[in-house]
């Protein structure tokens, strides 16, 4: 090298680049290090920035900044070239060498040239505003000074002086003029840019107009390598502008849901194995990775050998200075190329992970809505999108480490082969020992985690189910009782994750105590071969032993990851092959054979499950004409539902044939619990149609819902809530209704729309919606409510699944009426008199207002904290663990740091007892007196780098005459203390790891069945199952996991400090600004990094809410024909979920980057500081190896610490969501405990109820619920209670259970304020029977019995006197189970099942709420009679919307507005003809003209 450096400078080859020359400094160095070197940055800076996106808005003409900037670089692109010229002319011209002008001419032409393709692509980006990147412009200056000394170069060569030469004298104008630009370049920079500001201000606005940056696409090579396109996204992290997912860069085009499913589409068939797919769709750019993961691998071998080469060199002394170069620059070079090299390796292969996570969240979710009837769970399903999509992604990661960690470790032991030769076999053969161990362990840590899953569905399932039902719990008290099944769910699950924690303690410990283990056996080994032991051998042998810790650590993780990943495949895999609906396969492929009929059904045999095990529906011959109203009847669980569903395709067709005319067009579909998003009104009733205005209105009026809509807060803007629950059942199923109306589709299947709607409503939706607006269609209409039939063209008589009777309304209905009571004959005279009350809709749920404001707005956005993780937070954690735990865990730490720094200790001890025995005879590696040992005897300590660096020791002598023995056995048992150390801290971070588990789910689970109905009302269920599925995933799994690291780097980094405050005092005083470095970078970067970590949790609860949705409403999506909207829907909340994970991902390169190339550039340093060191005669080679050997370890703790902690921070935000849960959920008062006698355990005992003057109030500013309602119900009486939309009849509930709490007033019972009393004493002692049915998946008896109080005759009698006993053995009996939400069971059933609960209680107090909407008419009689009989002594209160339920009753109380109007018997309200109870009353008649309806 020295040769070549004299040969390009023309110089002397002793001193091939001289520094100074003369008064200046020497041109060849001014030419290579102070020109070439700035303009090659300038270069590299400037194609970071070639391929910045354009903006549209970008100003025309340019700022005269940038012309001016532009122009000075072209000018110096072209004078470079120009200034070859004079090199041309005779040597008499007196240039300089002629190599080195061509050299530094050529390089500053393309630095200036690339500078300018820069410069042009800034001006046209959103830069155009402002200067531009400022270290641009600083790199274009750098190489202003060695202009100007080439100046004084040129003056002191004499080029001024006569003779004048035409080329020295071009070149120095040719100089000047570039100096000239510079100056020119300097000027435009200053110039300003333009309003910089307010551009900055519109670019961050959140709207579609003004999007951010798409990330990645359309930057150079240098910009992706180094990150630079995060500039704009880290500035705002900064900044705290990062506050919803749109602040975000957009997706590369490459991770875009639309084009990822696009490419899993093209490989994926019906039935194929996902795995197939992803790997056609994904697998060749995955396995390509392979190759940067080899050559990284190869690489990091390259910096022990590097090393050991220049030791050698300081050592030696004998080799060139060239030599000396080459190893530092071979060190530094080969340090940043395997930095960048393993970085983008860790980028791409997370892309690649995103990619295949984008297609099987998509896929999933497409699936959902080809579901067949046989449907997992909605808790399964959403399990499968949380948890098992992230597990199967970790193959990604797993695979490539499989293979690339087998490959260390061989290469490994191949140089431990070079040192100890056979005697490596020794350790070989333990280490292989292990491996059937770690394969039990492996085995079962893989059963235990399908348990687990199997547990943590089981958990999530009843969430959901809880979430859906928690009015009616509040009501019956079973807060506790649910929350106690719950817990139990979760042990059984914390159980299986205690088997998992526990082998894995194991499984790490094995692998952790093995390298010591190993090195003692082959030190052994070695000596029982004959050969003597050296410290050479030693420490070479511990060292390379020690970089095995890497892959044998790691390999049980990669394993781990693989089996979790193929469980997860497992489970994916099953539901994708769950059965498809089919309608090419399931309808006849021809329409009916006559163009008038609608619908034809011929021997066709139905059933829920494909086998056919449950209740089949059977049905011969049915033919449907088109325009024809079809009303289909039958008592409770006769099939009629079943019909609908069958006509939809939602049941298997085991035989037969179905032809539907006009299929394509779909069905118009009012399911009978009705299906409502949680949008505003508006959104549900046109549900992705067109606004048509005149539509609107007519749907609205025939739907009977203006009435409701002017009393809404923000009228049909009023958001309703998830499952509409801001609304009553009525409400709910005409908004469902109206749905149906506003799809205009030809055919009708409308499931019981008027069984939770009051007389005259029920009659405004027969005769304008019904035989009004749908006149013209073909409608299947199943009721109870036979009355309304009459006009029927034909009516289907249902029994057992069969369709036993066809005819018209004259024949059939007789045979499913019940007879007129007296009473109704009684009134058909008085109910044929105009009715004088408006019309009526039922009644709203008064907790609308509760949560509304008058803009509408119900649900509100999810909280989201901003800036660092609080300390609170940590402290949470701490106290979940248990104060005690992690102190004994912090202790065990500490010890096993300090027994490894022991080991360390007592192998420096040995070496410098070799040293003082051998000193005149052996060399010493860098000390002059045996004092001096202390200075080094930290070198062993030094060899173990987390870089896989280690110092190729030092020169020793063989032992000689030391007794190696006494050192091994003193080194064994240190190495024994410290395994038993490293053991105890495995199984007690392990056992601290489940305490904190199964805290932090308790705890939040507690107070969130402690908060009132309100706060559900206002908060989604995804949202909740989001805290409960995957934050509760992270804080079982990834954190621990993360934390453990954390802490492991911790005191790595603590005994480090400790060796090196004691042997390199000096080496301190780089600490302070290095760790400020680091401080720096890091605050950078967890800013944005915390930030998207709460983002992506907050943009994963959509997901769960929308397939949480789409589950529950597919039967309506598929009728109306939504699927498609539904699923782009899904891809666009995905691609907002995939922003914020592709971000934290490419921020956490970004930090990873630049924490390598730091400690890249220390070692590097460190390194030349030496040559140069050696150049003047002061470098001590054992010194270097210590310092650089430091340096290594220094800086990958450093780097490990700093990305352990801001990942452990990115996962605490997970704690702190649960947190959230535990300390600011809103609670219910919970009243005082008894303070007297009489409030004993049954203080309830004669069964009176009296309010005094109550006022309800929902809000401030909002009319009064119930405004100063008075009145007494005496012990043993029946009260029926009526009144019109709003008049406060569900309030009054409300208030009675405590559910929402009086403004004023005060609610007696027994004459004991209901306010002095906990809320689980209260509501035991009521019951309740609820309008809506809420049953939960598990057995008949967990259903009727939560609590476990009752026997099994008392249950069976209670089905007795229900009429459901029949319809209880066909499930399986008292253990049967019912499925999700009951769906074993009709609605009716379910209906049933409730009211048997209440038989079954004692309370002295019963709330009816419209209990047997859904049952046929002589069942209802049966059922009023057995309520009659078991309540004849007890308190009974009954809202009704039908009022024959009631007639029976002791007194009616009528309330209007909020207050109470009538209150009386029912004959005497009705012998008043202006009464409200008598305009009720001539309502419910004008829907039966001939007979008043006796049932509901």
């Amino acid at each position: 090298m020295e040769r070549f450096l004299a040969q390009l400078c023309g110089t002397d080859a002793a001193r091939p680049l001289p520094l100074w020359e003369g008064d200046t400094t020497g041109h060849c160095f001014t030419q290579l290090v102070l020109s070439v070197l700035p303009h090659a940055l300038l270069a590299v800076l400037s194609a970071c920035h070639l391929g910045t996106p354009r903006t549209s808005d970008y100003i025309l003409p340019f700022s005269p900044g940038w012309r001016l900037r532009l122009t000075a670089s072209f000018l110096l692109s072209v004078f470079p070239l120009l200034d070859l010229l004079p090199v041309a002319l005779p040597p008499g011209s007196r240039p300089g060498p002629i190599g080195l002008e061509v050299l530094a001419g050529c390089v500053m032409a393309v630095a200036w040239f690339t500078h300018s393709l820069a410069l042009w692509a800034l001006v046209h980006s959103r830069h155009g505003r402002s200067r531009g990147p400022l270290a641009l412009a600083l790199a274009a200056f750098l190489p202003a000074p060695a202009l100007v000394l080439t100046l004084l170069w040129h003056c002191q060569r004499g080029t001024f002086l006569p003779p004048l030469l035409p080329g020295p004298l071009g070149r120095v104008c040719l100089l000047i003029l570039q100096l000239a630009a510079v100056l020119a370049y300097g000027l435009g920079w200053a110039a300003p840019g333009g309003p910089r500001e307010p551009w900055t201000q519109e670019h961050f606005l959140t709207s579609e107009s003004q999007e951010t940056e798409v990330a990645e696409d359309g930057e150079s090579w240098l910009s992706r390598f180094s990150y630079a396109w995060l500039a704009p996204l880290l500035a705002r992290g900064v900044r705290g502008e990062l506050r919803q997912p749109q602040d975000i860069c957009r997706l590369p085009r490459r991770l875009h849901p639309a084009y990822l499913a696009r490419a899993f589409q093209a490989q994926w068939k019906e039935g194929a194995q996902l795995w197939r797919a992803l790997y056609g769709a994904f697998g060749c750019c995955y396995l390509a990775l392979g190759l940067l993961k080899l050559v990284g691998t190869m690489l990091a071998f390259s910096g022990p050998l590097l090393l050991s080469l220049l030791v050698g060199f300081l050592e030696e002394g004998q080799e060139p200075l060239s030599h000396g170069l080459l190893y530092v620059l071979g060190l530094a070079s080969g340090a940043v190329m395997s930095a960048v090299l393993q970085n983008q390796y860790g980028y791409e292969l997370r892309k690649v992970t995103l990619q295949a996570r984008g297609a099987v969240l998509s896929i999933l979710y497409r699936k959902a809505l080809q579901l067949g009837p046989s449907r997992p769970p909605t808790g399964e399903a959403l399990n499968l999108l949380g948890t098992d999509s992230e597990r199967l992604l970790n193959f990604a990661g797993s695979f490539h480490e499989a293979w690339g960690l087998p490959l260390q470790l061989a290469i490994t032991l191949y140089l431990l082969y070079q040192q100890v030769g056979m005697a490596f076999v020794a350790g070989l053969v333990l280490a292989l020992l292990l491996v059937p161990i770690n394969k039990v362990i492996a085995t079962r840590i893989m059963a235990s985690n399908q348990e687990m899953l199997h547990h943590k569905d089981a958990r999530v399932k009843l969430m959901t189910e809880l979430l859906s039902g928690i009015r009616v719990i509040k009501f019956f008290g079973w807060e506790q009782a649910l929350g106690d099944r719950v817990k139990a769910f979760r042990s059984q699950e914390l159980g299986r994750l205690r088997v998992i924690k526990y082998l894995d303690a194991a499984c790490v410990y094995l692998w952790a105590a093995l390298p010591v283990v190993t090195c003692i056996v082959i030190f052994v080994t070695y000596v029982l071969m004959g050969h003597q032991l050296t410290a050479t051998k030693v420490f070479t042998a511990l060292a390379l032993v020690r970089l095995l810790i890497l892959p044998l650590n790691n390999f049980p993780w990669v394993i781990n990851g693989l089996l979790e990943s193929k469980v997860s495949l497992d489970r994916i895999q099953r539901f994708l092959d769950l059965p498809n609906y089919n309608p090419e396969a399931y309808y006849s492929p021809d329409p009916p054979m006559e163009p008038s009929t609608a619908l034809e059904l011929h021997e066709a045999l139905f059933s829920w499950d494909p086998i056919g095990t449950s209740q089949k529906t059977f049905i011969s011959h049915l033919n449907v004409k088109k325009g024809m109203l079809v009303g289909i009847v039958g008592k409770v669980g006769c099939g009629k539902s079943a019909l609908l569903a069958a006509i939809t395709g939602e049941l298997h067709r085991l035989c037969g044939s179905v032809a539907v005319s006009g299929l394509s067009k779909g069905f118009g579909l009012a399911t009978q619990e009705p299906w409502i998003q949680c949008a505003t009104i508006r959104d549900n009733i046109l549900f992705g149609k067109t606004f048509d205005a005149r539509l609107y209105t007519e749907v609205l009026e025939a739907c009977a819902l203006n009435d409701d809509l002017s009393i809404l807060p923000a009228g049909d803007q009023t958001e309703v809530g998830e499952k509409g629950v801001a609304l009553s059942g009525g409400q709910r199923a005409r908004i469902a209704l109206a749905r149906a109306v506003y799809q205009e589709k030809a055919f009708y299947l409308l499931d019981d729309p008027l069984a939770a709607v009051d007389a005259d409503v029920a009659n405004h939706l027969l005769h304008r919606c019904i035989l009004g607006v749908l006149s013209h269609t073909t409608r299947l209409l199943c009721t109870h409510r036979t009355e309304y039939l009459e006009r029927a063209d034909v009516v289907l008589l249902m029994e057992a699944g069969h369709l036993v009777r066809t005819g018209p309304p004259c024949e059939i209905l007789p045979l499913v009426q019940a007879a007129p009571t007296a009473w109704a004959e009684e009134e058909q005279v008085a109910g044929s008199g105009k009715s004088l009350s408006v019309q009526n809709p039922e009644e709203t749920a008064e907790g609308l207002e509760a949560e509304q404001s008058t803009s509408g707005r119900l649900v509100q956005e999810e909280s989201k904290n901003e800036g660092a993780v609080a300390l609170h937070v940590y402290r949470a954690y701490w106290r979940a663990m248990g104060s005690g735990l992690a102190v004994a865990i912090l202790v065990s730490l500490l010890l096993m740091q300090a027994t490894r720094n022991g080991a360390d200790w007592w192998l420096s001890h040995w070496l410098s007892q070799l040293k003082t025995a051998r000193n005149s005879s052996q060399e010493g590696p860098a000390s002059s007196s045996p004092g001096s040992t202390v200075l080094f005897s930290p070198p062993p300590l030094l060899l173990f780098s987390s870089r896989n660096f280690y110092l190729p020791l030092l020169r020793a002598a063989s032992n000689g005459s030391s007794d190696v023995h006494f050192y091994l056995t003193v080194y064994a048992t240190i190495a024994g203390v410290n395994s038993l150390c490293t053991l105890l801290r495995a199984l007690l971070f392990a056992a601290g790891a489940l305490q904190a588990a199964a805290t932090l789910h308790h705890r939040p689970l507690r107070q969130l069945l402690k908060a009132p109905v309100t706060f559900f009302h206002s908060t989604p269920s995804g949202r909740v199952l989001n805290r409960f599925s995957s934050d509760v995933a992270c804080v079982d799994d990834s954190l621990p996991f993360l934390l453990n690291i954390l802490l492991a780097n911790s005191v790595g980094l603590l005994g480090l400090l400790v060796v090196l405050g004691s042997g390199l005092p000096w080496l301190l005083l780089l600490l302070p600004p290095l760790g400020f470095l680091y401080y720096g970078v890091q605050r950078h970067y967890r800013a944005s990094f915390r930030e998207l970590r709460r983002l992506g949790s907050l943009t994963l609860s959509p997901l769960y809410t929308h397939l949480a949705d789409t589950l529950a409403g597919l039967p309506v999506l598929r009728a109306a024909g939504a699927t498609y909207r539904f699923e782009e829907e899904n891809q666009r909340l995905l691609e907002l979920n995939q922003r914020c994970q592709f971000a934290s991902c490419a921020t956490t390169q970004w930090l990873d980057i630049r924490l390598q190339l730091m400690g890249a550039a220390v070692v590097s340093a460190i390194a030349a500081i030496a040559l140069v060191q050696h150049q003047l005669g002061l470098a001590n080679p054992g010194l270097v190896g210590l310092v650089l050997s430091y340096a290594l370890s220094l800086t990958g703790l450093l780097s490990g610490l700093v990305s352990s902690f801001t990942q452990t921070e990115g996962m605490m935000v997970s704690v702190e969501r649960l947190e959230e849960y535990s300390c600011d959920i809103p609670q219910e008062p919970r009243g005082r405990p008894p303070q007297t006698p009489q409030q004993g355990i049954r203080w309830l005992t004669q069964g009176s109820v009296e309010f005094q003057d109550v006022v309800l109030v929902y809000r401030p500013g909002l009319p009064n619920a119930l405004d100063r309602v008075t009145f007494r119900v005496e012990p043993g009486e029946k009260l029926g209670i009526v009144g019109r939309t709003g008049s406060g009849k569900s309030s009054l509930f409300l208030v009675l259970f405590r559910l929402l709490e009086p403004s004023a007033g005060r609610v007696l019972l027994d004459g004991v304020d209901t306010s002095q009393l906990e809320l689980a004493e209260l509501r035991s002692q009521l019951a309740v029977i609820p309008q809506e049915p809420f049953l939960f998946s598990g057995t008949v008896r967990e259903n009727l019995d939560p609590q476990g109080l009752r026997e099994d005759e008392a249950l069976w009698q209670a089905l007795e006197q229900c009429h459901l006993s029949e319809a209880i053995v066909a499930v399986g009996g008292l253990d049967g189970e019912l499925g999700e939400r009951g769906r074993n069971l009709s609605l009716g059933q379910r209906q049933l099942l409730c009211l048997a609960r209440a038989l079954l209680t004692d309370a002295k107090i019963l709330c009816i709420d419209e209990a047997t909407a859904s049952v046929d008419q002589k069942t209802d009689q049966l059922l009023q009679q057995t309520i009659c009989k078991r309540f004849a002594s007890k308190t009974v209160l009954t809202i009704a919307h039908r009022l024959n339920t009631i007639l029976n009753s002791d007194r009616v109380l009528v309330l209007h507005a909020g207050r109470v109007v009538e209150l009386d018997s029912p004959s005497a309200l009705r012998s008043q003809p202006k009464s409200l109870f008598q305009q009720l009353l001539q309502s419910s008649q004008q829907g039966a003209p001939h007979h008043l309806p006796t049932g509901p």
